[in-house]
């Protein structure tokens, strides 16, 4: 799916915590979001999602306008978030949680024997409740209950928030699996060296801002831009 965000503004109540941000990035990609805590990289996802309105801009799924239309409306189009955070249902079995991913209706690649496949460790637990589960295990778990909803744009928030560095690489390194499908994935993460390590494009948010974005950006530039030290 191309997705092209244009003009993107929102926020909480009187707070504007996102401000004019546009970018697109075209099917199979990986767009990274960086910048630090506060910068309004999770509110851009949540717009996006439909999880917040927007104040002003438009978000673009394949030329179709989706602005106007309900998170739910966006993930049966393909618009799907794994939030920070996991929010899976504690006392439910991995396997019913999976099961839950499947509401958008939506038919392809993924299913629970092919998610299963991408993540060992989510089919060795199958009947175990989520809420029983180590903080990685949680993880897989909410990346294969996205998928099995058959996304065409994967939002991916923070997802090596608090795991052991092995862990985290093992995600990272199924990240092709999914992009070669054709699966657009935009990707939060504060770890930016690994989050350009997969990335084809980046943007840096500041202050809710735009401070950066392109391809093959210089270190120098990501961190003056990151820390806003290249402002006059």
């Amino acid at each position: 799916m191309t997705l092209i965000v244009d003009d993107l503004s929102a926020g909480y109540g009187q707070l504007v915590a996102l401000r004019n941000v546009s970018f697109r990035v075209e099917p199979g990609e990986i767009l990274a979001v960086i910048g630090a805590n506060g910068a309004g990289k999770s509110t851009l996802l949540k717009t996006i999602a439909g999880q917040l309105r927007a104040l002003t801009g438009s978000v673009t799924a394949d030329g179709v306008d989706v602005t106007g239309l309900s998170a739910n409306a966006r993930a049966r189009r393909g618009i799907l978030m794994v939030p920070e955070g996991r929010r899976l249902f504690p006392s439910l079995t991995v396997k019913e949680n999976l099961q839950l991913g499947t509401s958008t209706g939506r038919t392809g690649d993924w299913n629970l024997e092919t998610v299963c496949e991408l993540f060992p460790l989510v089919a060795e637990r199958l009947n175990r409740r989520a809420g029983q589960m180590s903080g990685g295990e949680q993880q897989a778990t909410a990346i294969a209950r996205a998928l099995v909803g058959n996304p065409d744009v994967l939002m991916l928030d923070e997802i090596s928030l608090g795991l052991a560095p092995a862990i985290v690489v093992g995600f990272y390194d199924r990240l092709s699996e999914i992009t070669k499908r054709g699966t657009t994935v935009i990707l939060v993460e504060q770890d930016v060296k690994r989050a350009l390590s997969v990335a084809d494009q980046v943007i840096c948010l500041l202050e809710g801002r735009t401070s950066l974005a392109g391809r093959d950006l210089d270190v120098a530039e990501i961190a003056a831009a990151y820390f806003g030290t290249g402002r006059s």
